[in-house]
């Protein structure tokens, strides 16, 4: 309908999943017009993903519910739409890209959705050819899937919308797991798309890397688009009135360094020395680390997609096995059969790791396990990270960022002396990432050693201590989180 000058237009639209009937939209009041670029963002839970989900057709044809409003897609009402024809005319990239691939390799990946609509092999391989050059992606052709980093992952996902040819794109937290680099590629895409005329609506928690992209950001809140700015109004929104609505920063460099932070030397806690790890021979995945992390201080490990890092969480809580090397925990030493019950690692995805049939369940597994066996209230846990309301719901209807707090308070059932968090605040607004940082400090208090992975600049200034930065394997350098050193991890993290 190219008449119209609205992409997506909504009047007065209701949801209500029949599955939680206390979440989902009110009273939503939307219209995008065609090549703009709009961002929701708010709390996690406050309706994102499923105002998302309306636009793409999920809610109602996946999503099951009562819906009532009027919604319009390229000015056609979405009742009439073909689920697979909507499909074409909207592209959709989730928060866990592996969610949406149904291949082994990159190149089939990008052109299955083509094939899938039953379009020609001629114009499969010119629409292939097409998205490869348009978005420069050609170092994703003919790849293993499972050899992907994060970053690429999210980058062939976006690939296989592309290829669709789709004129609206939607995002659901698509820099959630992405480091520095790979969420600048991810800038970068999203400029080729609005240069191209497309209409991209993006739900986000991290905000700076959008800052010269967005034409608009809607703020929701239990499921109503509550407010709303130009970019150029958003960029005025002072640091106090940010915070109090619960949003990340827009400018990076105007993050400041928290001083709360322990700046006394103190005395070792974790070292290691000339520690190698190896999947396959001949090909090591870390070679001759060496580093100690001081006892009170929270020590944070950054570095690229693919370079090591989990890789080294995952050895020093016994769940990778080193080649070679030596770990000491106060000075003793840490056998790799020992580590798994002293050390707990909270996983980049918390899928992985959640296997009850309810919130509450999930912390009393952890309980039962645990080595502790003082009676803990499972419910005091919960309250600790706001998850208390959704104690009886299944873990998977929640939302990603309720899911990451709920794979922490497992490990801190588990009562292990060190914890170490794998990308903790990833899909965390910036209320819930104060949470989990005041969470750890609590932790610390009481003995425990605090190691985290991470690829949150806001995060790292308000509760680390120390940075250990690997690259390809090795550690490239060690330094206190200060002032001196601040523009080191500017430089890392934004290129300033």
């Amino acid at each position: 309908m190219v008449g119209n000058q609205f992409a997506v237009k909504m009047e007065h639209v209701n949801f209500t999943y029949s599955s939680r009937p206390e979440e989902g939209l009110r009273d939503i009041n939307l219209s995008v017009r065609r090549g703009e670029c709009v961002l929701l963002t708010g709390a996690s839970g406050c309706g994102k993903t499923s105002l998302t989900r309306i636009v793409n057709g999920l809610i109602p044809h996946f999503y099951e519910g009562e819906l009532s409003g009027e919604i319009n897609i390229d000015g056609q009402s979405v009742t009439s739409w073909k689920l697979d024809e909507l499909s074409m005319k909207v592209g959709s990239v989730f928060q866990n890209p592996r969610s949406q691939f149904f291949n082994l390799d990159t190149t089939n990946e990008i052109a299955f959705g083509c094939e899938n609509l039953g379009i020609s092999r001629e114009e499969i391989l010119q629409r292939v050819k097409k998205t490869v050059e348009d978005l420069q992606i050609d170092r994703l052709l003919n790849r293993n899937i499972f050899s992907l980093s994060g970053g690429e992952k999210q980058m062939l996902a976006i690939a296989s919308a592309y290829a669709l040819g789709p004129d609206i794109f939607v995002l659901d937290e698509p820099s959630a797991n992405l480091d520095a680099i790979a969420t600048n590629q991810l800038r970068e895409v999203l400029e080729t798309l609005k240069r191209e005329g497309k209409t991209i609506l993006i739900a986000e928690h991290r905000l700076y890397y959008l800052a010269d992209i967005v034409d608009r950001v809607l703020y929701m809140e239990k499921g109503r688009i509550v407010q709303e700015w130009s970019a150029n109004e958003f960029s005025q929104v002072s640091k106090e009135q940010r915070i109090k609505l619960g949003l990340r920063a827009w400018n990076l460099s105007q993050v400041p360094l928290e001083t709360h932070r322990n700046t006394k030397q103190e005395e070792s806690s974790i070292t290691v020395e000339h520690l190698n790890v190896a999947y396959t021979k001949n090909a090591p995945v870390l070679r001759d680390i060496s580093c100690v992390m001081q006892k009170n201080k929270t020590t944070a490990i950054i570095g690229k997609n693919g370079h090591g890092k989990s890789t080294f969480a995952r050895c020093l809580c016994g769940l990778t096995k080193e080649s070679s090397g030596k770990i000491f925990y106060c000075g003793k030493e840490q056998p790799y059969k020992h580590r798994s019950g002293e050390n707990y690692l909270v996983m980049q995805d918390p899928n992985y790791q959640l296997f009850s049939d309810s919130v509450i369940g999930e912390v009393e597994l952890s309980l039962k396990s645990s080595r502790n066996k003082k009676t803990t209230d499972a419910t005091k846990i919960l309250t600790l990270l706001s998850l208390n309301e959704f104690a009886k719901q299944h873990p998977m209807s929640l939302s990603g960022g309720q899911k990451q707090r709920l794979a922490i308070a497992a490990g801190i059932a588990q009562d292990a002396d060190i914890l170490i968090l794998d990308e903790p605040t990833s899909g965390l607004d910036y209320s819930n990432m104060l949470r989990v940082h005041t969470l750890l400090e609590q932790l610390q208090e009481t003995g425990k050693e605090i190691i985290v992975i991470t690829h949150d600049y806001e995060f790292l200034m308000n509760t680390c201590d120390y940075v250990i930065e690997i690259e390809e394997g090795v550690i490239a350098e060690c330094y206190s989180v200060n002032k001196e050193n601040q523009h080191k991890l500017l430089r890392f993290f934004a290129n300033i």
